[in-house]
């Protein structure tokens, strides 16, 4: 599965620093069976760590419900060989990032009651670097 967009404006783009330190309130929704993880803290994933988090959350929940990623990977992050002299360019795009900022949902889990859907949340979580929480909205 691709996480990264077919198009974009710009080919490579500067490094990426700091995201905003802000948190806010998780959004409401009115559906039933319901689970997320949340972030607490700002930071970037990169498409390996998402997409090995949906993996675990897939098999987990054995295929059922709909799992929803939020975030998109839509920035590049490119580097030179080390060998490599100065000059000569920027470098090969290496992978892709998404930017995640505190207080938003990461994974929107649909359909599942809380007996399976928890665990299989948890289990993806640790394949996330940042600090999270499961919520059921």
């Amino acid at each position: 599965m691709l996480l990264q967009p077919k198009k974009t404006k710009y080919k490579k783009y500067f490094k990426p620093r700091s995201l905003p330190r802000i948190t806010t309130k998780a959004q409401k929704l009115n559906e039933q069976n319901c689970f997320a993880i949340i972030s607490l803290k700002s930071g970037y994933l990169n498409v390996q760590q998402l997409e090995a988090a949906r993996q675990n959350i897939r098999r987990k929940i054995k295929r059922e419900g709909k799992l929803e990623i939020v975030p998109l990977a839509d920035k590049t992050v490119s580097n030179k060989p080390t060998s490599a002299r100065m000059g000569k360019g920027k470098g090969k795009v290496n992978h892709w990032i998404a930017p995640i900022l505190a207080g938003k949902p990461i994974f929107l889990l649909y359909g599942i009651d809380k007996e399976q859907g928890i665990p299989a949340l948890r289990a993806g979580a640790n394949k996330l670097p940042l600090k999270i929480k499961i919520q059921n909205l």
